[in-house]
């Protein structure tokens, strides 16, 4: 697990064991990520999405608290996922970083309650999956649209047929500056009080096998 360059966002480079049989390699490992986190990742719910070349999907996040972190991997094709810091007095707010997601390095990334998520589908299907800490609850969740040129998350390669392929709930998400206005985003004050709690829980060791 190696920091990013916005608190609260990581990326896992696992070993790929190849042979002639093919692959394998530990997608999530509950003891590293305590070891660089200092908690565990408590999952409550697995979400797998399969998009075409020149899809987003995002920008994404939920309300803090509770929250909802996500670490992201993708097991089928490519994608260029996107960490956008959302959270009001952060020193990196309103900043983005991208990382290149595939199933030949099998790269992750972990996000922390409180900051966005998104990707573009680069490869002609893709297919994400998303461990989460919470389940998916409605009226907690939210967007800000990812063509945002205030933002202006570099999404390259564009498709080649085309514009950039989003949801009528995407297209229509409102931007940073009027999410902020109306007062939607999280409070890094709040998110770094979330993280608190849950390095203060303890760390149960893993039950043997």
């Amino acid at each position: 697990m190696e920091p990013l360059n916005i608190e609260g966002a990581w990326v896992s480079a696992p070993q790929v064991h190849q042979d002639d049989r093919g692959v394998f390699l530990e997608v999530f490992q509950g003891s590293e990520f305590a070891a660089a986190l200092g908690y565990r990742l408590d999952v409550a719910q697995v979400n797998c999405s399969a998009s075409r070349r020149g899809v987003i999907r995002g920008i994404h996040y939920a309300d803090v608290p509770p929250g909802q972190a996500k670490y992201v991997t993708c097991v089928s094709g490519a994608v260029l996922d996107a960490v956008v810091d959302l959270r009001t007095g952060s020193p990196t707010f309103g900043k983005w970083e991208t990382v290149r997601l595939d199933d030949q390095a099998r790269r992750a990334v972990f996000l922390a309650e409180g900051l966005g998520h998104g990707f573009m589908a680069l490869s002609d299907e893709a297919t994400v999956l998303y461990l989460c800490s919470t389940p998916y609850a409605p009226g907690r969740e939210h967007g800000v649209n990812p063509m945002d040129p205030a933002i202006g998350i570099g999404w390259t390669p564009r498709p080649a047929d085309g514009e950039p392929i989003l949801s009528p709930k995407d297209a229509a998400a409102p931007t940073l500056d009027e999410a902020l206005r109306a007062g939607q985003l999280p409070r890094y004050a709040d998110c770094q009080a979330c993280a608190a709690g849950l390095r203060a829980k303890p760390i149960q060791p893993a039950r043997p096998a």
